[in-house]
């Protein structure tokens, strides 16, 4: 194995995303990077906020996971009952299948929704939006078989069926229309189209007489521990490496690296001057690397919870990091935590590969790690006892939805991204 290959796995690893936004972080604390500054004094201010928000939507601090799983609840509606009754008849183990397909294919479709798209839920006459509309019209999306070429198995995402999705059938299940669009509406259709085509080329993940995604439940089950007195055992970070490595090929327009597609891998010019630690010598160009891979971390800790109804046992959690996205990166440049040094930013849209961008998505991710921790602090609770998945959904994430509608009527980001539908 070369140099390259053997960076591109280390880049596809969760130490790998604390060591390269470790170094942006603490450029930004000395006053070295072009965009943002670092002011740690607001460390407890933050901290403070997020526990407010946490006693607030948590009071007895009993926190569930961040994950896709939680959107489906929105509207005081329990559409995983629903899901619960519409998969009673199957064994446990097509059931854990079935969540498996929908929490990934919801997942994949979540990106950025933009300010003006509604979801009208036909079934509740609810209104939704943003994250949280994306999750229910994904989930009558899947629940209506449109991701399963087999009308006697509705309730599965197989390669056909993927495959066979349209920007039409997609606009129609989101009531997508010239008055209320979707921001990259067609990067949603080909992310999941290029994931239907990738199956078939992997038969010891999805199968091989009718590939699909629930498949990669008995792939686990065979790569897991198995105690002779016990529950099966599975790694977090074998579940994302999963991810990384068997659906790395669905990203569009991302960097490859000795033929391997990165993903939600970026480049800042800060690096240049830092090596990995596993790569001493390498040359200049190779370390401007910023890896985040946050769709991937979402997607790993929202199929958490299927594994475990089957009786998985999940270990290692704390190795998976926080999300480099727009709500988390708000909560710390809202309460000045982060600082922009060029208030001209505020007003021009960002690319995701946008220097600015990248810092402001790594810097986020490790102050993800130090709010976690004076959090732990505060209630005296482990990293075993309040893992950062939880943390996230007390949590940092609702808190920077709140500061954002407190600062802005429209509840945005406070910087504006173009997003192509498949990065936040």
């Amino acid at each position: 194995m070369n140099q390259e290959q053997q960076l591109a796995d280390y880049l596809r690893t969760p130490a790998a995303i604390r060591e390269r936004c470790g170094i942006l972080l603490q450029l930004a604390c000395d006053n070295r990077l072009p965009h943002f500054q670092c002011n740690l004094n607001q460390l407890d201010t933050v901290t403070d906020y997020v526990y407010q928000v946490t006693q607030k939507n948590y009071p007895d601090f009993n926190i569930p996971f961040h994950s896709r799983w939680r959107h489906f609840e929105v509207g005081t509606v329990s559409r995983i009952t629903e899901l619960d009754q519409l998969t009673a008849s199957l064994s446990p183990l097509d059931k854990a299948k079935a969540k498996i397909e929908l929490a990934i294919t919801s997942v994949l479709l979540d990106a950025g929704a933009g300010s003006q798209w509604r979801y009208s839920e036909p079934e509740t006459g609810q209104l939704f939006q943003q994250s949280e509309g994306l999750a229910v019209a994904s989930f009558r999306l899947f629940c209506q078989g449109r991701l399963s070429s087999e009308p006697e198995f509705p309730l599965q995402a197989d390669a056909r069926g993927l495959q066979q999705l349209t920007v039409e059938t997609l606009a129609d299940s989101f009531q997508v229309t010239p008055d209320n669009p979707l921001i990259g509406l067609t990067g949603r259709v080909e992310l999941l189209q290029r994931l239907g085509d990738i199956l078939p080329h992997k038969p010891q993940y999805f199968g091989s007489s009718s590939p699909r995604l629930g498949n990669l439940v008995d792939y686990w089950l065979k790569v897991a521990e198995h105690p002779e007195n016990g529950s099966p055992r599975l790694s977090a970070a074998t579940i994302l490496q999963t991810i990384l490595t068997e659906l790395g090929d669905i990203w569009a327009s991302r960097h490859r690296l000795a033929g391997v597609n990165l993903g939600d891998v970026w480049q800042h010019s800060a690096l240049s001057a830092f090596p990995p630690p596993e790569f001493p010598q390498l040359e200049t160009e190779l370390c401007r690397y910023v890896p985040f891979h946050k769709l991937s971390q979402w997607l790993t800790y929202s199929l958490l919870e299927p594994l475990t109804e089957l009786g998985v046992e999940i270990v290692g959690l704390e190795e998976l990091t926080g999300l480099a996205e727009y709500r988390n990166g708000g909560l710390c440049l809202d309460l000045g935590l982060l600082e922009l040094k060029n208030i001209e930013l505020y007003f021009t849209p960002h690319l995701p590969g946008s220097e600015v961008i990248v810092e402001w998505r790594a810097l986020t991710l490790i102050l993800l790690d130090k709010i976690a921790a004076r959090l732990r602090e505060k209630l005296q609770r482990t990293p075993q006892d309040l893992p950062l998945v939880q943390v996230l959904q007390g949590g940092t994430w609702a808190a920077g939805r709140q500061i954002a509608q407190q600062k802005r009527q429209s509840g945005t980001p406070p910087l504006e991204l173009k997003s192509d539908g498949t990065v936040f």
